[in-house]
């Protein structure tokens, strides 16, 4: 069983980033388990006095991430772009990740949400998480990393993508990132 994590760049209610996550855990191939984090607002702020190299006095939420990264074969994250770079909360998050090393070698694969309004696509996000995954020694998966045009129109009432071509795209990112994870 291949084991992916989910993480939603977002702290909106309707995010259509958090949409495309939970479309692409119900879209998961027979053999992989797909499972959302969602304890991105409950993160502290990042503190490098608070990240003890021995891992004791760990604040609990970041005890949860990192136990779920290491728990998990690759890593899928879907984030909109904000002021033209990532979201602080999820920027918070990658920096957690850095000390604990559990990306390190990891298969990371992004699917970049935004409307039509956003001015560049969410191309800057896409730039972003290369740089900061890069630094993360993550193993970037560039056949599963998408931007992907969305509405909020876009989301059915069960909260997920429905539009089809935007549905088959998902799903061949899952697929590309766990083969990369079976690698």
């Amino acid at each position: 069983m291949t084991k992916l994590l989910l993480i939603s760049g977002s702290l909106r209610g309707g995010s259509t980033n958090s949409a495309t996550l939970r479309t692409a855990a119900a879209l998961a191939p027979a053999g992989v388990e797909a499972a959302i984090h969602d304890g991105m607002g409950r993160l502290p702020h990042f503190n490098p006095d608070d990240d003890p190299a021995d891992g004791m006095g760990l604040d609990p939420e970041v005890a949860a991430l990192r136990a779920a990264l290491a728990a998990a074969d690759a890593l899928l994250l879907s984030t909109p772009e904000y002021a033209g770079a990532l979201p602080g909360s999820f920027k918070n998050l990658l920096d957690w990740t850095v000390g604990g090393g559990q990306t390190y070698g990891m298969p990371v694969a992004w699917i970049n949400v935004a409307g039509a309004a956003a001015p560049s696509g969410g191309a800057d996000a896409h730039d972003s998480l290369r740089k900061v995954l890069g630094y993360t020694g993550a193993r970037i998966v560039e056949d599963a990393c998408l931007r992907l045009p969305l509405a909020r129109d876009d989301v059915g009432a069960d909260g997920l993508v429905a539009p089809r071509e935007a549905r088959e795209l998902i799903a061949t990112t899952v697929r590309a990132l766990a083969a990369a994870a079976s690698d």
